[in-house]
């Protein structure tokens, strides 16, 4: 028995609004769209963690590595948006859903936001509209993603849209930079029938709060810069606190990337 999504090939066309964004299907024709993609890819706090399968160096690069991405997106497979301003139309950064699984209603999603778009709550406004629409216009059952051990940013991120952690995966990311090397990864998941979290309500991402439908995430005996959790940043939720020991943060700065990475196809 095979569950019942919709025709798939809607994530090539699919434009989600909400929240001050527009996301739209990127455009590798677009020397736009080309260039913040390069920039994105390039960006040395994305490459602290995201060592790509097929790293994208230059404008050709980032032209083939959209249309691999919109072809993928034609199949079904997968979608990639870019998250725009919805009023200016100003690129901002990336979120996409790399592992589309009709058989298990599930998918995998994966974001960066650019520089100067850091500290906004990019983030949280795009994972909270992908993971509306993915529940409610395609019939997605769970939705997960993934990131680095340490990625404090991203962490928060995912709890503030209800993406509850659910364990740390062993060497399951290239280390920084190789790919003859492995590094942890936490994996953060939501399903369909978890409450829905309050995110209009709530901080930006990466404020130093931390809020969602379940429980809280704390990380004890994190190592951290000039701003630990346990400071004036402390995590806070509905429920009891879940611990998981091995994160290791910065400064915990708003201004830090936030990330969160899919094993994707070679382009």
């Amino acid at each position: 028995m095979t569950t019942n999504l919709p025709d798939l090939r809607i994530l090539s066309t699919a434009r989600i609004r909400g929240h001050g964004l527009l996301l739209r299907p990127w455009d590798p024709d677009s020397e736009a769209d080309a260039g913040a993609w390069l920039r994105g890819n390039t960006d040395p706090e994305f490459r602290r963690w995201n060592t790509p399968i097929t790293p994208v160096t230059d404008r050709a690069g980032a032209r083939e590595s959209l249309r691999t991405r919109a072809e993928r997106a034609r199949e079904g497979a997968a979608a990639t948006f870019a998250i725009t301003d919805e009023d200016s139309g100003t690129v901002l950064g990336h979120i996409g859903m790399n592992d589309v699984r009709r058989f298990l209603a599930s998918a995998a999603v994966g974001y960066w936001v650019l520089p100067e778009a850091r500290g906004r709550g990019v983030a949280t406004r795009a994972l909270g509209l992908i993971a509306d629409w993915g529940f409610t216009e395609l019939g997605l059952h769970r939705m997960e993603l993934d990131h680095v051990v340490g990625h404090e940013v991203s962490c928060r991120v995912a709890e503030r849209c209800g993406f509850r952690y659910e364990g740390t995966m062993r060497g399951a990311l290239f280390e920084e930079g190789r790919r003859d090397a492995f590094r942890d990864a936490h994996l953060h998941a939501r399903l369909s029938t978890d409450p829905p979290p309050d995110i209009a309500s709530g901080p930006a991402s990466g404020s130093g709060a931390a809020s969602g439908s379940g429980a809280a995430l704390q990380h004890p005996g994190s190592v951290s810069g000039s701003g630990a959790r346990s400071g004036s940043g402390a995590a806070s939720g509905s429920g009891a606190a879940l611990q998981h020991p091995g994160s290791v943060s910065g400064s915990g700065s708003a201004s830090r990337p936030a990330s969160a990475s899919h094993p994707e196809p070679a382009q």
